[in-house]
């Protein structure tokens, strides 16, 4: 049985490797750190160009037709060089969503335009409570017209400032649990909808606060159906776990390869500091985790591309792993680098946070442990 990569993935890893360290330098992302909008739309253009918003949507579509193990070749890349921009928000949690819940015309209408470019998505799903679970949707949807009324608040909602669709996972009044829970399609710029950029400590990822007041929904723009969106939002948040840990390992591959460069020519006692024990067992427990780390990625985007049913176990324990290591990974990393680490002018800073944003965001290691826990009956 082969377990690596085959030729064209490795093709696919290489092209995308090209063009990010030709189109996304780290003087690009500390301009995009600076920027409000947080990216170029030539850029943009180029990625839908080369197929990467379509990749994982299906031909009849606009897309390229393959799965999520080739995603998650792409997204690795992307997490070596901190790409920032709206990709990961548009392509894995809006494309998933709506290629996994829309209707014919619903795909139909929006897939072609995410495809090329043209239609930027986001998922809005936490709220001030702050929880992950189906009791944490507390954004009412009343039913009004033939159609809804949204009211509520979400917060940390990725790219949602560039975004001109957004998927808002609301509550039926009256209901509990995940029954009643629906996801809508909301204009962006619709009557009622208002947009708050957040200032956060990865300014690589821009995050925002949404609040809803009366906003009229259509009964044609509720993605799947009406009061169990639960089971779909799910399958999009395990596959924006798995995407999410391939930026991690990508990122973290990269803080070991910086670490180790640099415990090679940083001299210390009229010698290399990588020729310290101290210095070799960090990096060596560093390689640890990060092929651990891939390990448990690349299985867990087998099991959501072939939808197994251990997909969401296999998800969940990616996801916490992947957080706990690449916060550790980045932070030995800061270490090894000793006082220039700390600086603003050095690059680890920059991964060490966007370490820490991906380690809480879909639940943090702690929560997706408890995940593992429910789902294997402990």
């Amino acid at each position: 049985m082969d377990f690596g990569f085959s030729e064209e993935q490795e093709m696919l890893r290489k092209s995308a490797r090209d063009f990010l360290a030709k189109e996304c330098p780290m003087t690009y992302v500390r301009q995009m750190m600076e920027d409000e909008r947080g990216f170029r739309d030539e850029q943009w253009k180029k990625m839908a160009e080369l197929g990467w918003m379509g990749l994982i949507l299906p031909e009849e579509h606009g897309g390229a037709g393959l799965d999520f193990v080739d995603m998650i070749v792409v997204l690795e890349e992307m997490g070596r060089v901190v790409l920032p921009g709206p990709f990961f928000s548009t392509a894995i949690l809006g494309g998933v969503a709506l290629a996994r819940g829309g209707s014919a015309a619903q795909k139909k209408e929006l897939l072609p335009r995410l495809a090329a470019g043209d239609l930027r998505v986001t998922l809005a799903q936490l709220e001030p409570n702050a929880r992950w679970d189906a009791e944490g949707i507390e954004l009412e949807a009343q039913s009004a017209g033939g159609g809804y009324r949204l009211s509520g608040t979400k917060l940390f909602v990725p790219d949602a400032h560039t975004a001109d669709l957004l998927i808002v996972a609301g509550r039926a009044t009256g209901s509990r649990g995940a029954e009643g829970v629906g996801l809508f399609l909301v204009d962006a710029r619709a009557p009622g909808v208002s947009t708050t950029l957040l200032k956060t400590m990865d300014q690589t990822r821009k995050l925002c606060e949404v609040a809803l007041k009366e906003v009229h929904v259509p009964a044609e723009r509720v993605l799947g159906q009406p009061g169990q969106g639960w089971k779909l939002l799910e399958h999009v948040v395990d596959r924006g776990k798995v995407g999410l840990c391939a930026e991690m390992c990508g990122g973290a591959q990269k803080v070991l390869e910086m670490s180790v460069d640099y415990a090679k020519v940083r001299e210390q006692f009229g010698r290399p500091i990588g020729s310290f024990q101290a210095i070799q067992h960090k990096c060596a427990n560093m390689l640890v985790e990060v092929e651990s780390s891939k390990s448990a990625t690349y299985y867990a985007a087998w099991a959501v591309a072939n939808d197994v049913p251990e997909a969401p176990l296999a998800a969940a324990m990616a996801k916490a792993y992947c957080s706990d290591a690449y916060r550790h990974t980045a932070g030995e990393g800061i270490q090894i680098h000793g006082g220039i680490g700390f600086t603003w002018e050095h690059d680890m800073h920059i991964y060490f946070k966007r370490a820490k944003s991906s380690e809480v965001t879909f639940g943090d290691a702690t929560w997706n442990r408890e995940i593992v826990a429910q789902l294997i009956g402990l």
